[in-house]
């Protein structure tokens, strides 16, 4: 019988059952077509109505108004690092970008390609464990863009912060986890391997009114408003991870939605929390106040047994607990798709390697 893996990683990360199921059978036998959705056409009406749905989905899921596009994109949310300031920033403008770990500081190197980057707060002096609270957003900058979930450090925006212009969130890692005012935002991206489905889609919710406004010759493969015309269809679609997405989504609209998803994170955020503050042979490495829901970093408060955790871990079937490099230490992302008992479970390992110490 085979043994459960309990699944931690940051991404590619872990699905629900019923998606993988789902999926599986797509993969042999799409909608009883005899054709594998592998080898389906991105044009003909079965996807098309996948995509159609999918798109509908993100929308209710989010509560999001009739000015917001939905486009699912090729290349990952670091291609939406350069894309978006290619789309809202001249040469001679300002945006503002807040730095609060390594994906934010990199979608602020690629900002500045396309014009003047005010880099209104940061936390690189702590690296990364806290988020800055006192800082002020320039009225005349074109844009504000936030990673509301830094997936390595572990912090999480709990309380976004007030702006007169349009904001830019980076949700890659924490999209559709909890209840929040979506139509404050005026553009959103995320890779849709982490909290949405399976790499080699990203997601960009668009409010329409703020693009058009550069002077900039756009190619075409970087203009959102040729993506919006072409129904995400400009070229051929990556098929595969938007139907997974698709699956992903409509998962997580019959299981709740977003309100019970949040409620459920809160647990297991909360429950492996307690343990590291708890437990004799680890420590926390983010400000309490600033801990993800998603991704929860700790190390252990001897070194020497970083180690043997984490070989007590593959011994447990617990997978993916190893911390980024940039990090070190150990992570635990709890996405919406998994299971309360692996938290409970890896818990209790935790438990169980400090009885043995």
């Amino acid at each position: 019988m085979k043994q459960k893996i309990h699944n931690f990683n940051s991404g590619p990360a872990i699905l629900s059952e019923e998606v993988f199921q789902e999926a599986s059978r797509a993969v042999l036998n799409f909608n009883n077509s005899g054709l594998s959705i592998l080898e389906i056409g991105h044009r003909t009406p079965a996807f098309i109505d996948v995509l159609q749905e999918a798109r509908q989905l993100v929308k209710e899921l989010m509560n999001l108004n009739d000015e917001y596009e939905v486009l699912f994109l090729h290349g990952g949310a670091s291609t939406q690092f350069f894309q978006i300031p290619m789309n809202l920033l001249d040469r001679f403008e300002t945006a503002a970008y807040t730095d609060t770990g390594v994906f934010a500081a990199k979608a602020i190197k690629e900002a500045k390609l396309f014009g003047n980057i005010n880099v209104v707060c940061s936390s690189a002096d702590k690296n990364y464990n806290y988020l800055p609270k006192d800082f002020i957003v320039p009225d005349d900058a074109k844009y504000l863009h936030i990673t509301s979930n830094n997936t390595i450090y572990g912090t999480q925006w709990k309380v976004f912060p007030d702006a007169n212009i349009p904001i830019v969130a980076d949700m890659s890692s924490d999209i559709l986890s909890r209840e929040i005012d979506y139509n404050k935002f005026d553009l959103i991206y995320a890779g849709a391997q982490k909290n949405l489905g399976c790499a080699g889609v990203t997601i960009v919710v668009v409010k329409k009114n703020i693009l058009g406004k550069v002077e900039r010759d756009i190619p075409t493969m970087m203009d959102y408003r040729m993506h919006i015309k072409e129904n995400s269809l400009l070229n051929t679609a990556p098929v595969f991870a938007i139907y997974v997405a698709y699956l992903n989504l409509k998962w997580l609209k019959n299981t709740g939605g977003v309100e019970q998803k949040e409620i459920l994170n809160r647990k297991k955020s909360e429950l492996i929390y307690a343990e590291i503050d708890r437990n004799k042979m680890f420590t926390g490495t983010t400000e309490i106040e600033d801990r993800s829901m998603m991704n929860a970093c700790f190390v252990a408060k001897d070194e020497k047994t970083e180690k043997s955790f984490l070989e007590y871990c593959k011994e447990k079937n617990i997978y993916g607990i190893k911390g980024h490099r940039l990090a070190g230490g150990f992570r635990a992302s709890m996405y919406n798709a998994l299971p309360l008992e692996s938290v409970e479970y890896l818990v209790r390992v935790m438990q169980d390697f400090e009885s043995l110490s």
